[in-house]
């Protein structure tokens, strides 16, 4: 079998950037939080809709799709974080309560979104997929076949990493949200509001899940396991760049990426299924909480 090993370096660049994308909100909400917020994937998946609603029916450009889904689940994630996680913190909750009520969480947001397609028809929201009708061109360069979708996620990737740099090292929101992570109570012995940090954070963790969201609905298709299809290379990416580790997660999305295109080839070339893809993003996670629980945080600065 002949292999175009450039286009699947573009590939894996692709899905890299996708999972960077995704990935880079719940970084920092598990940095804070220290559990696995399952419902994370709903945000994705709230993303795509909301995305969707806002470019095909009200006829809005993509651009503004992005803003307003950015908003709108960045305002649920501060909701959900208001009413439930920080209540159950309050009363001194586990790792595995919150983890339980984040798996609840997530479950009804699924079956609540084509809930609302039924009350609001309008929206056109059901179980069945919808896909996004933007035309990307597609153009070539050698032996390379790259879309315009393809281009706008890398780019939006590259933006993104620049811009939480930039935040995170630069600005007072930024230093606040890595003392934080890396201390709460000498965050708040030095005068930090932990409590407002945690609901920037939260807001904007939800915020870029929505954005990975249109990205993921653009490429393939809107529905409500959409962010599920999503959340296990995700969290092997966290897991993988180190809980908490932004600059580990930028590497860490790349090196799942790359592992599930071979993988795909390999897949290929044996003649099974490329669902099973899905099984790569295990296949690391275990391995990394094997032999490296805390993935590559040993390499970067934490965040």
């Amino acid at each position: 079998m002949d292999v175009n090993w450039l286009q699947v370096l573009v590939n894996s660049a692709v899905t890299g950037s996708l999972y960077l994308i995704a990935s880079a909100g719940l970084t920092l909400i598990y940095g804070l939080c220290k559990f696995p917020y399952f419902a994370y994937a709903e945000y994705i998946a709230l993303g795509a809709f909301i995305g969707y609603f806002v470019s095909e029916v009200m006829g809005v450009s993509l651009s503004g799709a992005f803003v307003i889904s950015f908003l709108v689940v960045g305002a649920i994630g501060f909701l959900c974080y208001r009413g439930i996680f920080q209540p159950l913190a309050r009363r001194g909750a586990t790792i595995i309560h919150l983890m339980v009520a984040s798996v609840a969480l997530g479950l009804i947001l699924r079956h609540l979104i084509p809930v609302f397609g039924d009350i609001f028809p309008v929206l056109e929201w059901s179980w069945s997929p919808s896909y996004f009708t933007a035309d990307w061109a597609a153009f070539n360069l050698g032996s390379v076949r790259i879309t315009g979708l393809w281009a706008w996620t890398v780019i939006a990737a590259i933006g993104l990493s620049i811009a939480l740099h930039i935040m995170l090292t630069k600005s007072k929101i930024g230093k606040a949200i890595r003392a934080t992570s890396s201390n709460p109570n000498l965050a708040l012995a030095s005068g930090i509001d932990v409590q407002k940090v945690i609901w920037i954070t939260w807001s904007l963790g939800a915020g870029l899940a929505a954005i990975a969201g249109i990205f993921r609905g653009a490429e393939t298709q809107v529905w409500p396991n959409t962010g599920w299809e999503m959340i296990l290379p995700v969290f092997a990416v966290v897991m993988l760049g180190g809980i908490g580790n932004f600059y580990g997660a930028i590497t860490a999305a790349f090196i799942v990426g790359l592992a599930e295109n071979i993988g795909v080839v390999a897949l290929t070339a044996l003649g099974l299924s490329t669902s099973y893809r899905i099984g790569i993003a295990f296949i690391i996670l275990i391995i990394t909480l094997i032999v490296k629980p805390q993935g590559l945080a040993m390499l970067f600065r934490r965040s």
